[in-house]
């Protein structure tokens, strides 16, 4: 063998570059983070569970999904999270909420809905409702989701232009709707008012990374049809989301019924108001037909199944939306009728629920309820491509839960641990966007103490506003 070609092989051997070759072994690739020896529970579309598993992320988005060992020699992080003895998954999704009522939790209990509207809440916020106060109410609710693995979140509610700058702020993620109502509220007296605030929400945060700005007609039964139709307009105008309640309650069928002649759901859709991108709150009163022309106009459901028991509102179809196809993710609603903002309580109260309802064990699996916490609520918010579950290219929106103490202990099927034993407390570490907002339980994008502070100070304003 010549002199030459035996000198140009071992310089192969050795990974030396050469004029004619590439280079033999690579060099991990700088990234940002790494989070390493957990199991990663994928939630794609083969439900992949690695045990253990890695994922790379490298800005906003996840690099990698594989084994510590295949993501190290791809990889070196400038910031590594040890999740050993832990699950790893995608950060959960809630589907419908009203953040700053976390200000009204244990307000009033025990009342069916209208009369804790009318005769609590609505009241209540009458007399309380500033930008101040709802800024502090947003930075409650961010920081008890986050703590909790909520890692984006649909709102509806006043002065949703704060809400959105906290959250953002927080470096969480929110599909947030200014809310449109008949009478006059804080910041809106007429529909026509709260429409003008919308547009001008929608346009001050177009494009922006964490929040998707929405529209939120309160429901059928605090809109005439022009407003209602005026709100759809506008979501066509701007390509926006609609976020309204339907069909929560028995009384509201009713309602419907006697007015239109219609039930909630044939209303909206003799109106012409149904279309893709909205997402109908409760869903309880649905009936099969209407199940069907909601799947035929790609309409989402948000299911609460805690807020829905506890107002004694009903119980919503879930096994039959499941069956249609239909989009279906899990709310928890404000935490004023719930009354946490737990995402871990809703898969298990949903699971539960659909049980004892259906007398079949598997009307809800663990699977189906964690389906619907991650990559079905990516789904309603229209998110699948970028959220929901753990794939490369995918937006880096992950927690970490821990799995090591005695309630947990042992764990046979991480999946069965996340629905049924799990509590939000048990999440350890969150990333958004790639972003570490709490690591081993510290906070690191708010100030828990003052919060919390500012939070029983706003208190006592609404104690003064409601003792008689």
């Amino acid at each position: 063998m010549p002199v030459r070609l035996v000198a140009a092989l071992a310089l192969l051997a050795a990974g030396t570059l050469l004029a004619t070759g590439p280079v033999s072994a690579r060099q991990p690739r700088p990234i940002s983070l790494i989070v390493t020896g957990g199991i990663v529970v994928t939630m794609d579309a083969g439900f992949r569970v690695l045990s253990p598993g890695a994922v790379a992320v490298d800005g906003t988005t996840i690099a990698a999904v594989g084994t510590p060992a295949a993501i190290a020699e791809a990889y070196t992080a400038k910031e590594t999270i040890d999740a050993a003895g832990h699950v790893v998954m995608p950060g959960l999704i809630n589907t419908h909420t009203h953040a700053p009522m976390v200000m009204y939790r244990g307000l009033a209990d025990d009342l069916a809905l209208m009369d804790w509207l009318q005769k609590y809440i609505f009241p209540a916020e009458a007399r309380t409702l500033t930008p101040a106060f709802v800024r502090v109410g947003a930075a409650l609710a961010v920081l008890e989701m986050i703590q909790s693995g909520t890692t984006t979140y649909a709102d509806m509610y006043y002065f949703e232009e704060e809400i959105a700058r906290v959250t953002r702020a927080a470096g969480m993620r929110g599909v947030l709707g200014q809310t449109i109502i008949e009478f006059p509220v804080a910041d809106a007296k007429t529909p026509a008012d709260a429409l003008a605030r919308t547009e001008a929400f929608l346009q001050e945060f177009a494009r922006d990374p964490l929040i998707t700005p929405a529209i939120a007609p309160h429901s059928m039964y605090t809109l005439d049809a022009t407003s209602l139709l005026r709100a759809r307009d506008l979501a066509i105008k701007y390509g926006a989301p609609i976020l309204i309640h339907v069909a929560e309650t028995e009384d509201e069928v009713r309602m419907s019924r006697g007015r239109f002649g219609r039930s909630p759901v044939g209303y909206l859709d003799s109106l012409r108001f149904w279309g893709p991108h909205i997402v109908a709150a409760h869903g309880v009163w649905v009936e099969p037909d209407e199940i069907a022309l909601l799947q035929r106009h790609n309409v989402a459901i948000s299911h609460n199944p805690e807020s829905n028991m506890k107002l004694a509102s009903g119980t919503a179809p879930v096994p039959a939306y499941l069956a249609s196809g239909i989009a279906i993710g899990l709310g928890t609603d404000g935490a004023a009728s719930n009354n946490d903002l737990d995402m871990f309580e809703a898969m298990r109260q949903a699971a539960f629920l659909h049980k004892l309802v259906s007398k079949d064990p598997q009307a809800v699996s663990a699977r189906a309820a964690l389906e619907m916490a991650t990559i079905g609520g990516a789904r309603v918010l229209g998110k699948q491509a970028s959220l929901g579950s753990l794939e490369t290219g995918k937006l880096a929106d992950l927690i970490v839960v821990r799995m090591n103490r005695a309630r947990h202990t042992p764990m046979y099927d991480p999946v069965s641990h996340l629905v049924y034993v799990t509590r939000g407390d048990d999440v350890a570490s969150v990333v958004v966007n790639g972003q570490v907002l709490m690591r081993d339980g510290r906070m690191q994008t708010l100030d828990e103490p003052a919060i919390l502070a500012a939070a029983r100070a706003a208190a006592d304003e609404v104690r003064k506003a409601v003792t008689p």
